[in-house]
């Protein structure tokens, strides 16, 4: 495995730990309704675009070099 495809493949695990990680924080504030609760699924969800945006940005600069 190339360090292209291991960067992409750290890049979609933390894109998931990121939306399973707003999901956590809505599912705790509907419950609570704590406004930290809305800031930790607001701030998750940021990172989670963030990261879809780095990745997109990645593999357009990265296009030359393969997978393998």
């Amino acid at each position: 495995m190339s360090l292209k495809a291991f960067h992409l493949v750290f890049i979609v695990a933390s894109v998931l730990l990121m939306t399973g990680f707003s999901a956590w924080g809505g599912a705790r504030w509907r419950t609570t309704g704590d406004v930290v609760d809305l800031a930790w699924c607001f701030l998750g969800g940021v990172a989670a675009v963030g990261l879809v945006v780095y990745a997109r940005y990645f593999l357009k600069k990265l296009k030359h070099i393969s997978y393998l």
